[in-house]
């Protein structure tokens, strides 16, 4: 095995909401074939390996005692074609860091999340989304990929080169390979018009279809125990004319939604009958703002609050009813909930495990600050959400099984097939994946 290929000693590793941990050997692979090598020892010796993106899923997905792979190494360009709008770059480079590189070159992805610290290859793997009506999860933009699988061979896929590892691996889980090259469909680069505004909810629940249908991105975010939204609706504008000032964009993105934030939830925690009133008081003490910047800077905002998070898919039909139900559910809950609920929209894709596969879909969002209390939370709004077609995001946390899903992804069965043959020692199998997928 090459030298960069070698495990190093048994080091700790905590995902960055800090509620999975685990201890295992460390493996930093510097090139493509020491992936193989690494793979085919694994095989070998009966091992299992996990490669590990950022730790920004609060799942165990990427849990391991044996062997982490770290693709830090691996996070390199490898190539544009600015004629084609087509980028491939090694799968442990992070998104903050591609935007940088896409940007360089007059482009761009047409859609983000609101998070940028994940590694490409654990973005697609799981299912990563913005929001916007037109617009499917970020693997939805995946032109190829090519992944070193459990037999140690390398399989480049797309939708005309092994097409049903293609429609697998776009949301693969890290169970059918180590992924080290993704090529990305991109656009060219645009300035986005952000407008950001505290609303009564009725009056956006009562305009809703025509505010998902009418702005290329819309979102919203619920304060519990109260009847306000803060939305944001972001907007493609020909020019970047009305920046944020500095001021401005650190009052409201590092004060106070990061400091400020942070010991509100502190305050909360402490004093917990505190929680609707300082709720109140944070939906109505936001004021409204209107910019234009690039637009991963509108995309993504900073996150330095830790959290925990629960997320699930639902056909778009669904939403009001999951909603509602959601409103009743938080007032009966024996602790109070700390962080607003979000919710945003995606287009239908055809990739199987992608919590969008084959349906226009709303997606609700619950959190609570790290440290609190959140299982009779998220287990009471898996219950609502469930009979309603809800398919939990793969890399938040849910408490669903194989024969729970299986019904709820109607490729569940291709895919495990797919993984069969690509992984037939389970070299890439964890508790998690036995979880979901099946021992």
């Amino acid at each position: 095995m090459p030298t960069t290929a070698s495990p190093t000693q048994t080091a700790p590793w905590r995902n960055w909401a800090g509620n999975q941990r685990s201890a295992a050997a460390v493996i930093r692979p510097s090139t493509q074939d020491d992936v193989v090598a690494v793979v085919q020892q694994a095989a070998a010796e009966g091992r299992r390996i996990k490669p590990v993106g950022h730790g920004h899923s609060f799942t165990d997905i990427a849990w391991t005692d044996d062997l982490r792979v770290e693709l830090d190494r691996l996070a390199g360009l490898v190539s544009v074609d600015r004629a084609r709008r087509l980028a491939t770059v090694q799968a442990g480079m992070r998104l903050v860091e591609l935007v940088e590189v896409l940007a360089a070159h007059g482009l761009a992805l047409a859609n983000l999340g609101d998070i940028n610290q994940q590694t490409i290859s654990g973005a697609i793997s799981t299912g990563t989304h913005g929001t916007g009506a037109g617009f499917g999860c970020l693997s939805t933009f995946v032109e190829a990929l090519t992944l070193v699988a459990g037999t140690g061979e390398v399989i480049r896929c797309s939708a005309t080169e092994h097409p049903d590892v293609f429609a697998a691996a776009r949301v693969g889980l890290g169970a059918l390979g180590v992924i080290t090259e993704v090529t990305l469909r991109c656009v060219d680069a645009f300035v986005l018009h952000a407008d950001e505004r505290p609303m009564p909810l009725r009056d956006v629940l009562a305009d809703l279809d025509t505010m998902i249908e009418t702005n290329d991105h819309f979102e919203m975010y619920w304060f519990p125990y109260t009847e306000r939204v803060q939305v944001k609706r972001n907007n493609r504008t020909p020019a970047h004319d009305r920046p944020l000032p500095r001021w401005r964009a650190w009052l409201d993105d590092e004060f106070l939604s990061n400091t400020v934030f942070g010991g509100v939830c502190r305050l909360g925690r402490r004093i917990p009958a505190a929680v609707p009133a300082i709720s109140a008081v944070s939906a109505r003490a936001l004021s409204a703002r209107q910019y234009t910047d690039r637009s991963d800077r509108v995309f993504c905002t900073p996150r330095r609050v830790r959290f925990v998070e629960m997320e699930y898919g639902l056909p778009r039909a669904a939403l009001p009813l999951a909603f509602d139900g959601l409103r009743r559910l938080v007032p009966t809950l024996p602790f109070k909930v700390q962080f607003p609920v979000e919710i945003r929209f995606t287009a239908a894709d055809d990739i199987w495990l992608s919590h969008g596969y084959d349906r226009d879909s709303a997606y609700i969002a619950v959190h609570q600050y790290a440290g609190a209390e959140y299982e009779p939370y998220f287990r009471a709004f898996e219950q609502l959400v469930t009979p309603l077609g809800g398919r939990p995001h793969w890399g938040k946390l849910h408490y669903r099984d194989a024969e729970s899903l299986r019904p709820a992804y109607p490729r569940f069965d291709d895919f495990l097939a797919v993984r069969d043959r690509l992984d037939p020692k389970r070299v890439f199998a964890n508790p998690y994946l036995d979880r979901v997928l099946g021992a």
